[in-house]
């Protein structure tokens, strides 16, 4: 079965032509990070990509812009990963209504936990830590996959997968027979095949988001390296 491919990108003025290029180096999905002032969850490279895209006057609405026209490009799925404080600021009700009618296919919210805001259809995510009960809640409401998160920590390259993705995996099989794909600390071909033998997919965030620095082609040739390695 082939194992899906998400990759992570910033939304910027760049962010379109940066996404048709994944798409075409072999992503299945892509994830857009709207930027937040305090980004508990991102790592270094996200960080400060986030920073930069604020700077660049990326607030809400013009993500939502960036969204509807990477939309125009690419027929995957859109998945926005965003903040609580976002969406408090914006309006729940009101940014699902907008993401979706830009194109969103669903949308994750780092630090909203399993329980709250049920209305809100979106990936929920699942950690090492998280006990027993709040894996089998975020399996029962996640929209269409469930994200395991790889590592306690915050996103970056590390030197191998977490050791802890193999409990994690297993303990989400026996509760949801729905996807399940691993982020945090993937960057490498080799890293993502070692991750994809224990999920159906995997996530790349903060490489992408260093190669996208460079430009579309080296994206696509990034990106193509990732998914010849997972078709092996």
């Amino acid at each position: 079965m082939r194992k899906a491919l998400s990759i992570y990108l910033m939304c910027g003025a760049d962010t379109p032509a940066l996404a048709a290029a994944a798409v075409d180096g072999g992503a299945d999905l892509l994830e857009l990070g709207f930027p937040f002032s305090d980004p508990l969850a991102d790592g270094p490279v996200v960080r400060r990509a986030g920073e930069r895209a604020l700077a660049q006057g990326m607030r809400t609405a013009a993500c939502l812009d960036v969204l509807r026209a990477t939309r125009a490009g690419v027929d995957v799925p859109l998945i926005p990963m965003t903040y609580a404080s976002i969406l408090e600021a914006y309006g729940w009700a009101r940014f699902a209504a907008a993401a979706r009618d830009a194109g969103a296919t669903s949308v994750i919210v780092a630090d909203l936990p399993a329980g709250e805001r049920p209305e809100l259809a979106r990936v929920q995510l699942v950690a090492p830590t998280s006990t027993d009960n709040r894996l089998r809640l975020a399996a029962e409401q996640t929209d269409g996959w469930l994200y395991l998160v790889t590592v306690t920590g915050t996103t970056g390259g590390r030197d191998g997968v977490s050791p802890a993705l193999a409990g994690l995996a297993e303990r989400s099989r026996a509760v949801t027979d729905k996807p399940l794909y691993a982020g945090f600390g993937i960057s490498t071909p080799e890293q993502a095949c070692a991750a994809a033998a224990l999920a159906d997919g995997v996530v790349v965030g903060s490489r992408a988001v260093e190669i996208a620095e460079e430009g579309a082609d080296a994206l696509r040739s990034y990106v193509r390296s990732l998914r010849d390695a997972l078709d092996r």
